[in-house]
């Protein structure tokens, strides 16, 4: 009789167990009456002149939407096109401008120079950002109006690169769009990293994801771009003429005044970026993307890379209880 078979037992394979999550920390909390009432988490990233990771809290690893921290790249994009803006043109091109009369009057003549009209513009119908400037505009009679809406200037130059190069005018807000392909090539050379994820932002635009880490590097080679490139005159007009890139009364606009040589953007959802002449940057995320803390804890990394800024020009911190300040935001890292 034959005698049974033997085989080697083969233990089953198991699987590669899941990353941990990486803490995410409090970056700073609201306190009422001396009563802490909310907390927000976040995630920074520091990058030293040298362009390595200095300081990191929370994950700075993982894609995020920037938002229009982004819009540098997007009008570093139009020039590659070769739109030839400058000046107040190219800083409202990168804006996420307040809807100042300045603001809505020089989007109007960059439409006319280049044979636009409002009509065209695919951003939505929208009033001043600014809570002043809203005020005066409705009391003026006025309604939501595309020129209004924050990121006109960056969608008439869409359009103007769009004309330029004889690119279809209605689609250029496709990802598939010429433009946009470009434009998607700027974020990942600026950035040193691939776009992980294509979304649609407010204005109908496309969005392109990437980390925080990513995202302070592509500021930090902004400033840091030979002066003819496209991404160092993009630099250079926001710093020039940070008004137009924000308005008169915007933190973005303050810092930038306030600090010879910072690129500074906000971007929706609790995003900022800055970097400064010498190459070191940062960039940070709230998680739950609440904007109200976005200058405590900006003015808080700032300090922390040995950069004084007065706290009451990155935004009101204050908390108020029946019209009289009864507590405050403040960044807790």
């Amino acid at each position: 009789m034959s005698s049974p078979s033997t085989s080697a037992s083969v233990p089953a394979s198991t699987p590669e167990p899941e990353p941990e999550p990486v803490p995410v920390p409090v970056l700073a909390e609201v306190v009422r009456s001396g009563f802490v009432e909310s907390r927000h988490r976040g995630s920074l990233v520091i990058i030293a002149a040298d362009g390595s990771v200095e300081r990191a809290l929370g994950d700075v690893t993982t894609p995020v939407f920037p938002r229009s921290s982004n819009k540098p790249m997007q009008a570093a994009g139009v020039l590659r096109a070769g739109l030839d803006l400058s000046d107040e043109r190219l800083a409202i091109a990168a804006a996420s401008h307040s809807g100042e009369l300045f603001h809505r009057d020089l989007v109007r003549r960059l439409l006319s120079e280049h044979g636009l009209d409002a009509g065209q513009l695919q951003c939505p119908p929208d009033l001043p950002l600014d809570p002043v400037e809203q005020e005066t505009y409705l009391a003026s009679g006025a309604v939501r109006d595309r020129v209004a809406m924050n990121c006109s200037g960056k969608h008439t130059a869409m359009l103007a690169a769009a004309a330029l190069r004889g690119w279809p005018l209605s689609s250029y807000l496709d990802p598939d769009h010429p433009l946009q392909k470009l434009i998607h090539r700027v974020v990942e050379e600026t950035s040193g990293e691939r776009v992980a994820a294509v979304g649609t932002d407010g204005c109908g635009a496309p969005l392109m994801a990437i980390t925080l880490t990513g995202l302070a590097r592509a500021y930090r080679s902004f400033v840091l771009a030979d002066p003819d490139s496209a991404e160092r005159r993009v630099a250079d007009a926001m710093r020039a003429y940070p008004e137009y890139v924000a308005g008169t009364r915007r933190p973005d606009t303050f810092l930038m005044r306030a600090v010879p040589g910072a690129l500074s953007k906000m971007g929706a959802e609790g995003v900022q970026a800055v970097a400064l002449a010498d190459g070191r940057a940062l960039a940070f995320k709230v998680e739950d993307g609440a904007g109200r803390v976005l200058g405590p804890v900006l003015g808080r990394a700032l300090d922390l890379m040995g950069v004084r800024v007065r706290s009451d020009a990155l935004g009101r911190s204050v908390v108020l209880g029946g019209g009289r300040e009864v507590g405050e935001i403040r960044a807790v890292f």
